[in-house]
């Protein structure tokens, strides 16, 4: 949506608390007041759930819509002539403010665990055999030898083949 479009429904709701930004938005009759709703709530969950916030004390402080990059796409037209469409996208980034100040607030902190390595860990539990292309495996299929470069991983045992692609792009065309 062009954001001379988005601009005009955004200021409908600066300056507003949150519960008349919201009910301004609902009854508005532009197309943009949907996603300017859906921005503002969640702006406001990530408000209450990172930040300890109460949705009372809430309100728009700035809304602003910056344009974003331009979709260009080609109409046909009469006399097999083709006119340019250009579809511009909006950026709108809004901030919220309290009203009251209830005290510095930080924001959680996520813990990342730390990553891990499937190529040290084996996958037999999940039904996944790791064969090496090298490997000798014995007739009881328990032991495999590790002699190889490369491994392939197969349900059910066995080697995996160089698949579907491999054959399709050997052919020759003709």
């Amino acid at each position: 949506m062009s954001p001379r479009k988005v601009r005009l429904v955004a200021g409908l709701v600066r300056g507003k608390k949150i519960q008349p930004a919201l009910d301004q938005l609902k009854f508005a009759g532009k197309a943009a007041a949907k996603p300017v709703s859906k921005l503002v709530s969640a702006a406001l969950a990530n408000a209450i759930n990172n930040f300890g916030l109460t949705a009372d004390n809430l309100l728009v402080k700035e809304i602003s819509v910056d344009q974003g990059p331009t979709l260009k796409r080609w109409m046909p037209r009469a006399h097999g002539r083709a006119t340019p469409i250009m579809k511009k996208t909006s950026h709108i980034n809004v901030i919220l403010s309290e009203i009251k100040d209830s005290g510095i607030k930080e924001g959680k902190k996520v813990k990342i665990e730390a990553p891990v390595k499937l190529s040290g860990k084996p996958m037999e539990d999940e039904g996944i055999k790791i064969v090496n292309k090298d490997a000798e495996v014995e007739d009881s299929g328990s032991e495999v030898k590790n002699e190889g470069k490369g491994v392939n991983v197969a349900k059910g045992g066995g080697t995996v083949s160089k698949g579907f692609t491999h054959k399709v792009f050997r052919r020759k065309s003709g």
